[in-house]
């Protein structure tokens, strides 16, 4: 690639990635605050069923990403990528920053929750164009030579969105007085949102439409209806179960395990000091980022298939063994305040990052080579939102059922280890190689 060609991709790659940060860093800024938006707009006598309203409502982003999946993916068939790109990063930013000026329940009874609820829909609607869209688009940049490296930096968007919308409030909660916070601190957050979306909507306005889609409107190879043509093609619905069920769905399990869970069991079940949970999640995290660019970098070498069955396979033999070592060197810790077991602690850690980071790493090169140029975005963003929506995010709901149905914390690991061996499995036999796929076919 020539270095014009390398500078126009890295503009390319730094918009992409940003308007992706931006879009992990409004909807994760949500659920954090989450309880904090409870009593503000869920007044009740009973504080749990106040926080339940809250968390209910985090959840409607996440069940309607399907649905801003199959709408904008099809756009992006008909129209074009670039326009549905600059759709939902508006769409995102602008519901994000108005819900920084809401009204609270005390100011506007019942027409709070309820317009918390509407932008929080619009939120979801703009995540289900925007992730798996910009894969799609950033995929059909890269050309052929690196493109698991080159496209794996994309992943890194959600861990960072993470890491600065909880360092971000943990240094307004640190600033702040609990009545400030309260008060009109948790705004602070979604305000910032003005600048980023800015920033953000100037990169992406300065983009080209992808080559790939370019040579499909020269050639007038469009279809109509691409989410019914992807339905009706046999091959294109194996692989949009393929990526689901083996990809996405496998993706979205280890980031359960590693990202979320693994913080909840340290604090509740092995009840370490929130600091320190906290110091060892900020680790865990900061490992991922280079293991997933390395899992991008192999993927290239020995191929995506390979890399992501070891994942996936890795992800179900690991699990369970990691959180019982889990246990026994937080409780060594707790009776001996021993630094080695919590250096241990941050080595499983790594390893379940490695895990996930297989998966993930060539997953947004994977989204746009499984499938024809034609249909790409619709056959692609659909499945993907489908795993993250609900597979993700009903992950910790049946974890938490079945660990109290058996009366332990560790019972419910036994759903994610399967779901993660048959993903292997299945991925191991149908997933196709496809690091040296024409992207223009």
């Amino acid at each position: 690639m020539s270095k014009q060609n390398n500078h126009s991709y890295r503009k390319v790659a730094i918009a992409a990635c940003f308007g992706t940060f931006l879009e992990w860093y409004d909807f994760l800024t949500f659920a954090t605050l989450a309880v904090v938006f409870a009593p503000l707009f869920f007044p009740s006598t009973d504080p749990n069923t106040a926080l339940l309203a809250s968390l209910a409502t985090f959840g409607v982003g996440m069940v309607v990403r399907p649905i801003g999946a199959a709408l904008f993916g099809s756009m992006g068939d008909r129209i074009g990528r670039k326009p549905v790109f600059m759709i939902t990063i508006a769409l995102m930013g602008v519901a994000t920053v108005s819900v920084g000026f809401l009204p609270t329940y005390a100011q506007a009874g019942i027409w709070a929750p309820i317009l918390l609820v509407a932008l929080r829909l619009l939120q979801g609607l703009s995540a289900g164009g925007e992730i798996g869209g910009s894969a799609v688009y950033l995929t059909e940049h890269a050309g052929i030579q690196h493109r698991g490296f080159k496209t794996s930096f994309l992943q890194l968007m959600g861990p960072l969105g993470i890491l600065f919308s909880t360092l971000q409030i943990a240094l307004l909660r640190n600033y702040l007085s609990p009545e400030e916070f309260q008060s009109w601190g948790w705004r602070v957050p979604f305000w910032i949102s003005i600048v980023l979306l800015l920033i953000a909507f100037k990169a992406r306005m300065a983009l080209e439409e992808t080559p790939v889609f370019l040579e499909l409107s020269k050639n007038s190879h469009k279809i109509e209806n691409p989410l019914i043509t992807n339905f009706r093609d046999p091959q294109t619905r194996k692989r949009m179960f393929l990526l689901f069920f083996c990809i996405s769905s496998g993706g979205a399990v280890l980031f359960f395990c590693v990202q979320v869970y693994t913080a909840i069991f340290l604090k509740t079940s092995i009840k370490l000091a929130p600091e320190i949970v906290d110091q060892l999640s900020l680790y865990s995290t900061l490992c991922l980022l280079p293991l997933t660019v390395f899992a991008g970098w192999l993927s290239d070498k020995v191929g995506r298939k390979a890399v992501v069955v070891s994942g996936l396979i890795f992800g179900a033999a690991i699990t369970i063994p990691a959180f019982n070592a889990l246990q026994h060197l937080g409780n060594t810790y707790q009776q001996t305040s021993d630094n080695g077991a919590l250096l241990l602690i941050s080595a499983i850690l790594a390893s379940l990052s490695l895990a996930l980071a297989l998966v993930v790493g060539p997953q947004t090169a994977l989204l746009a080579e499984l499938f024809p140029a034609k249909s790409r975005n619709s056959a692609a963003t659909l499945p993907h939102n489908l795993a993250a929506g609900w597979i993700g995010g009903l992950l910790p709901l049946i974890v938490t059922w079945l660990n109290q149905q058996w009366g332990t914390d560790k019972a419910g690991l036994w759903y994610p280890t399967i779901f993660l061996a048959s993903a292997g499995v299945t991925a191991l036999f149908y997933l196709p190689e496809t690091k040296k796929v024409d992207l223009n076919t």
